[in-house]
């Protein structure tokens, strides 16, 4: 098992697929009425996130508590970061307290991978600037396996702010090892160029939605990240919803067996609508309660697998 999770480069497909087959095991606590495990008694946890999140950090924090880790969480907001603390600094004092693992969400890409210089302990990447998210990657990979049956041979398309979506970096690079066919759909405006080539290999691009509907097993909506954009990308957002949302007529193309997933959290009326979000087809809840299984099995293999 890799030492630490950077970058959905890292997995190959049997370690992607152990991992996966981990969560699988790890899923069944959740049905004990004591959800717990022993594997990391003992271990510290910490959570760095120096930006804002519910998900993810919930997320992490219930898997470490799940197999009996200490948890640290710690918030930029309200720290000695607001002083002026760098990076390397608060590393250095996680380290001095233990840290055997980090997760760490950074608002600069890159950060979880000069972390990962400075500290002893495993780092998780939870999310850097708009370069990665491996953990979210896994999770949309199990949750299509649960639904599915399979990977290899799925066609996902991932539609909307490719450009500044690291959800999408991340997706590209497991499901193309995992041996799925991959397209990104969205105005060209959100669409880096070249990106195919500089990912993966064979991933296709498409500036229209309708077209790609009815050929796909998959399509995952992304959120607008307006937070993250400094100028104006598409006319509207109504011009947006209308060219790249995924409404109920849109939802009918698909084929029978096809679902529908986002990474949350959601503009609901702009990527989807209220009925294609809450339809069965939708896996969005089971994506969130996945999430803690794949996050207590990366965990588990990072420190419980580890003879360090």
């Amino acid at each position: 098992m890799i030492r630490h999770l950077l970058s959905g480069a890292d997995l190959d497909a049997a370690t992607a697929t152990q991992i996966l087959d981990t969560a699988a095991e790890m899923a069944t606590v959740a049905g004990r009425e004591v959800k717990k495990l022993p594997a990391l008694r003992g271990r510290t946890v910490v959570n760095l996130f120096y930006e804002d999140s519910t998900r993810t950090r919930i997320s992490f924090e219930a898997a470490a508590k799940r197999l009996s880790a200490d948890v640290i969480n710690f918030s930029a907001k309200g720290s000695s970061v607001t002083k002026g603390e760098s990076l390397k600094d608060t590393a250095l004092t996680l380290q001095a307290m233990g840290a055997d693992a980090v997760v760490v969400r950074h608002p600069a890409s890159g950060a979880p991978h000069r972390l990962a210089n400075w500290v002893d302990g495993s780092v998780v990447n939870a999310g850097d600037g708009t370069h990665e998210h491996p953990t979210q990657a896994l999770l949309d990979a199990y949750t299509m396996r649960s639904r599915l049956g399979r990977l290899a041979g799925l066609h996902v398309a991932v539609v909307g702010d490719v450009l500044h979506s690291r959800v999408a970096r991340s997706n590209v690079l497991l499901l193309s090892t995992l041996g799925a066919k991959v397209t990104l759909v969205g105005p060209p405006t959100l669409i880096p160029v070249d990106i195919s080539a500089a990912l993966a290999p064979g991933t296709d691009v498409s500036y229209d939605l309708d077209a790609v509907l009815p050929d796909v097993d998959v399509v995952m909506m992304l959120r607008v990240q307006r937070e993250r954009m400094g100028d104006s990308y598409f006319p509207s957002a109504r011009e947006y919803a209308r060219r790249y949302g995924l409404d109920g007529p849109r939802m009918r193309r698909l084929p029978e067996h096809a679902i529908v997933m986002h990474p949350g959290p959601m503009n609901r009326g702009m990527e989807i609508t209220p009925e294609v979000a809450d339809s069965p087809r939708s896996t969005i809840v089971e994506q969130v309660a996945n999430g803690v299984s794949v996050r207590m099995a990366v965990l588990y293999l990072l420190l419980g697998g580890n003879n360090r």
